[in-house]
């Protein structure tokens, strides 16, 4: 099978991880790179043994598929470009930055029948892909993604730059529209939003109460789903998960960690258990951008397509809205 030509625009940080990773797959072929600042560029062609471009459209007449991770303020015009080439795409969150614009490269994609995948990456940390074979079913979730002080990012406010990755989770998990909206949010060490909370209401009654902060003294990922007769609790940042739950007294738990006892209320015996799900070892990003390029080659729709990018898009905005109209009432 011939190897799927592939680009990466945008160079900086997340982008030379990208080259890094096409490397490293053996159906891929970095054919180049490309970025505003040529001499970054050349540097990252000569570190992944690439070609470095002068301009987009000169990258896009050698590749079949590209990674676009400019600023998300220029995600529209380059994805545009891509589109119209007939070039698939693997675009970083946030999708775009407005909605109107996401609205847009969703329909454009989808009329130019080419695959677009939107980068958000926790979807493959192996502590949430070690929870696939349980039955997920949210009523109330709880999550906190807290990091401690970098300049890099907060050209955005919190919302779009951490929360948003909490929010498309809950999303895939809940499957059911947000009712209503309640957030906060403050700036203190930057001129956007640095520390963020928001419920979230959803049609179906789940609740979800989310908080995302850039200025903690220490990191952490973590997400709690409570259910009927059941407890999740899984740590993005370790990669693993553990599972409270209640079984049938007689029903074999094939990821036992311990049983911590039982109840015998009502005419059912049952037994509460405590699992450790396997995790399997990966590299989360290299596993997405894999998926991307099998989407990519098959003409298959993505594991996180443009659509759901949208809807984390929305959410979070909404959520911008809410806190933004806040701070102009102080």
């Amino acid at each position: 099978m011939d190897k799927f030509p592939v680009g990466v625009i945008g160079v900086g940080h997340l982008g030379s991880l990208h080259a890094k990773m096409y490397n490293d797959i053996p159906s891929v072929e970095l054919v180049g790179v490309v970025d505003v600042d040529i001499e970054r560029a050349k540097r990252a062609a000569k570190e992944y043994k690439t070609k470095p471009y002068i301009n987009i459209a000169a990258l896009q007449r050698h590749v079949k598929g590209v990674s676009i991770t400019t600023p998300t303020i220029t995600h529209f015009e380059v994805a545009k470009q891509a589109i119209e080439t007939g070039v698939h795409l693997f675009i970083e969150k946030p999708i775009t930055h407005t909605t109107s614009e996401a609205e847009t490269l969703v329909q454009m994609a989808k009329q130019s029948n080419v695959v677009m995948q939107v980068g958000h990456i926790e979807r493959f940390n192996p502590a949430l892909l070690a929870l696939e074979s349980y039955h997920l079913r949210p009523m109330f979730i709880e999550s906190h993604r807290l990091a401690p002080f970098n300049p890099r990012g907060t050209d955005v406010a919190v919302v779009l730059d951490l929360m948003i990755h909490d929010i498309d989770i809950i999303l895939s998990l809940v499957k059911s529209p947000v009712q209503k909206i309640d957030a906060n949010g403050v700036a203190v060490v930057s001129d956007n939003v640095d520390i963020a909370n928001a419920r979230l209401q959803f049609e179906s009654g789940c609740v979800a109460n989310v908080t995302a902060s850039r200025i903690s003294q220490k990191k952490m990922r973590k997400m709690r789903l409570f259910q009927r007769d059941a407890y999740i609790s899984i740590d993005f940042s370790d990669g693993t998960a553990e599972v409270f739950r209640l079984v049938d007294e007689d029903e074999k738990v094939e990821n036992l960690a311990m049983m911590l006892g039982k109840i015998d209320a009502g005419t059912q015996k049952r037994k509460i258990v405590y699992e450790r799900p396997k995790i399997k070892k990966l590299n989360a990003l290299k596993h997405e951008l894999e998926l991307f390029i099998n989407a990519a080659r098959d003409n298959t729709q993505p594991v996180v397509t443009g659509e759901e990018g949208l809807q984390a898009l929305r959410v979070a905005n909404s959520i911008m809205e809410i806190i933004n109209k806040q701070r102009i009432s102080f």
